[in-house]
């Protein structure tokens, strides 16, 4: 296959940037086009949620690079534009001032929105999102000025922006429609060391609670109780942007799906980051998590396969919190249709442990909490898929290395 002549990368976060920078690392010469909704330069969302919100760093720290760098590689820039629509057969897309791209090779990076609310009085000034760096600017303007923050759903958003809030001086209160936080994602046991975490640092919860509406400041729960606040946050999830995928007839599914080498059911258009739903070689089953590390790592492989070239992502999921003193980070993803429990090694109560979630006596997914420097060996456990011995899984003075060499 020939290098293509073109390549559009629609989008303009992370993902784009970082197959820009692949395409040409991978010695690519032709064409490269980046199409971003965003007048800001590409830039990683993490800080969004972390330290940007609360003031401890600056934009050009989490931008992935410079005007210049663009400039001297090649890469045409169209920020404040936006992809519009795909003409696959045609191989053009369309940008919303209805300017046409011819390309060669489509790379759909479009990432995710955040889900809106929908009872009476959400589209009110005070109710904030958080997806782009415009919208994290706003919350901290308005954490500053606020007495009191609510702040609804409890996944990692949620209270990621808690502990901003709190940094901030404000009253928080955050509502669930679950009984407990980050149900979905950790269960129980570990959803009581974030609860627990986030009550010591005056956080106060509403749990199974759901918004009939917002009048004015406050918030009106279904029981008709009511929680004021100056400011109010929406953070119950986020929807894949796979408009433009669907429109161009491309197969979608939980996102965009593609292949190990991030090819959609178009051979000249490929997909990463956020909408990708890609088939996963360990799993055995295709994936879609809206991580850091999927824009960070996947562009390299798509950028690859789009030169032709033999490429294939088996990252394991990974992605990471900070919330006050509490760093964590997550690595792989339990089958959803296989019963699974969670073990412990370390200490719940002094927030110094790594979980594991195990199914059949194999570790699927591992979480260390302030404790580092454990992900290559947690990575390569559930690589290994070997059964261990829950005893000997628990026990510190066992190295993880011997539970994979065993």
């Amino acid at each position: 296959m020939t290098d293509p002549a073109t390549i559009v990368l629609a989008g303009g976060g992370l993902a784009a940037a970082k197959a820009a920078e692949a395409l040409r690392d991978e010695g690519y010469e032709g064409r490269i086009v980046l199409v971003g909704r965003e007048s800001h330069l590409p830039y990683e969302r993490p800080p969004l949620s972390k330290d940007y919100l609360q003031g401890e760093t600056e934009r050009d720290a989490f931008t992935v690079h410079d005007e210049a760098w663009y400039r001297e590689h090649g890469v045409e820039l169209r920020l404040g534009a936006e992809v519009v629509a795909v003409d696959a057969s045609g191989h053009t897309v369309t940008l919303a001032g209805g300017e046409r791209l011819g390309y060669d090779r489509l790379l759909l990076a479009t990432g995710s929105t955040p889900r809106r609310l929908t009872v009476p009085g959400a589209d009110g000034d005070n109710v904030l999102y958080l997806r782009t760096v415009d919208d994290s600017d706003r919350l901290r303007d308005a954490l500053a000025k606020a007495d009191r923050v609510a702040i609804i759903g409890a996944g990692w958003i949620g209270l990621e922006t808690a502990a901003a809030a709190r940094k901030a001086g404000a009253a928080v209160t955050v509502i669930e429609a679950q009984s407990i936080p980050l149900a979905a994602a950790v269960g129980s046991a570990i959803s009581e060391v974030f609860t627990a975490l986030h009550r010591e640092h005056g956080v106060e919860f509403a749990f199974n609670a759901r918004v009939r509406e917002i009048d004015g400041s406050d918030v009106v729960l279904e029981d008709g109780s009511r929680i004021e606040a100056d400011t109010i946050v929406v953070g119950v999830g986020a929807l894949p942007e796979v408009g433009l995928a669907e429109a161009a007839g491309l197969t979608v599914d939980d996102g965009v799906t593609v292949g190990a080498d991030l090819r959609t059911s178009d051979l000249d258009i490929f997909a990463v980051g956020d909408i990708a739903g890609a088939y996963h070689p360990l799993l055995g089953r295709h994936v879609r998590v809206e991580h850091w590390a999927n824009a960070l790592n996947q562009p390299v492989v798509a950028a690859r396969a789009m030169l032709g070239r033999d490429a294939s992502y088996d990252n394991l999921p990974y992605f990471f919190t900070d919330q006050y003193d509490l760093g964590m980070e997550y690595v792989g993803l339990p089958d959803p249709d296989r019963p699974r429990r969670v073990v412990v090694r370390g200490d719940l109560d002094a927030r110094e442990f790594i979980a594991f979630w195990v199914q059949d006596d194999r570790v699927t997914a591992a979480m260390n909490v302030n404790i580092w420097d454990v992900t290559d060996d947690t990575q390569a456990l559930i690589w290994s898929k070997r059964k261990v011995d829950q005893a000997r899984l628990v026990d510190p003075d066992v190295p993880l290395s011997d539970l994979t060499d065993s």
